[in-house]
C-alpha cells in the first residue's frame, strides 16, 4: 500500500511518501467469525498491539465487536491507516451480516488527552457512520453508540492511501530506477563540469603567477638598468 506524502503535521511531524504492507486473515463457524487485519513497516518493529484490527462477529446474539478496549493503536499516525482499516471491516461485514447490531464500546480516555488526537479520531469514526458521545464536559468518557451494520460507511481517502498490486508496485520500482539513472547521470554530468573547471582554474593560477613572476623580473630589471 502507499501512502501519500503529506505536509508536516505540528502534532504528528513529518509525512514522507511510504510504502507498507496490509494483511488479513478471517476465520469461521456456527456461532462466531473473526477477521484480523495488520498493516506492517518493512524494515521497521512496531508493538504487537500496533497497526491491527480484529473484527469479532456473534452469530447467535447477531452481535458484531469493533476492535478492544484498548483502542486502534497505529503507527505511523495521521496517514488515513485507521480510515482505511475500518472501510475493510464494513465491507467484509456488510457482504454478510448488514442487519447484524455493532456493540457501542468505551473509547479509551488516553486519546482524549490531547485535544487534535481526540478530534481526529472522533472525525475519522464519524466518518465511517459511528457516532461519539460523550458522558462528561472535558470529553475524556467517550463511547461509541450502539448501530447497526449496515449503516456503515465503507469507503475511504484513496488519494491518502492507496492499494498498489503487484504491477503496479514493479511499474513504480522501474520507475524510480530510471529516475535514479537519470540523476546519476546529471551528478556525472556535474562532477565532469567542476573537474573541468578546476583544471582550467589550475592553468589560470599558473599563468597569473608566471605573469607576476615575470613583472616583479621587469620591475628588478629596470631598476638595475636605472641604478647603473
Amino acid at each position: 500500500m502507499r501512502l501519500a506524502a503529506l505536509p508536516t503535521d505540528r502534532n504528528t511531524g513529518a509525512r514522507p511518501l511510504r510504502f507498507v504492507q496490509f494483511g488479513y486473515a478471517e476465520r469461521h463457524d456456527k456461532a462466531h467469525s473473526l477477521l484480523r487485519m495488520e498493516i506492517q513497516l518493512p524494515g521497521q518493529k512496531v508493538h504487537k498491539e500496533q497497526n491491527r484490527l480484529d473484527i469479532r462477529v456473534d452469530h447467535s446474539a447477531r452481535l458484531v465487536r469493533i476492535g478492544n478496549e484498548h483502542g486502534l493503536q497505529l503507527e505511523p499516525l495521521n496517514r488515513g491507516i485507521g480510515r482505511f482499516l475500518l472501510a475493510q471491516a464494513a465491507q467484509w461485514l456488510q457482504r454478510k451480516w448488514s442487519h447484524y447490531r455493532i456493540e457501542g464500546m468505551a473509547l479509551p480516555s488516553k486519546d482524549a488527552l490531547n485535544e487534535d488526537s481526540r478530534l481526529r479520531r472522533d472525525h475519522c469514526l464519524r466518518g465511517m457512520g459511528i457516532e461519539v458521545e460523550y458522558e462528561d464536559s472535558q470529553h475524556l468518557k467517550g463511547r461509541t453508540v450502539e448501530m447497526t451494520v449496515g449503516e456503515l460507511k465503507g469507503a475511504w481517502n484513496s488519494e491518502r492511501l492507496q492499494r498498489v498490486g503487484i504491477l503496479d508496485a514493479a511499474g513504480l520500482l522501474q520507475q524510480a530506477d530510471q529516475q535514479l539513472q537519470e540523476k546519476e547521470g546529471q551528478l556525472r554530468e556535474r562532477d565532469e563540469r567542476v573537474a573541468k573547471y578546476q583544471r582550467e582554474d589550475s592553468g589560470l593560477r599558473f599563468t597569473i603567477t608566471c605573469l607576476v613572476a615575470f613583472a616583479v623580473f621587469q620591475a628588478g630589471l629596470l631598476i638595475w638598468i636605472a641604478t647603473r
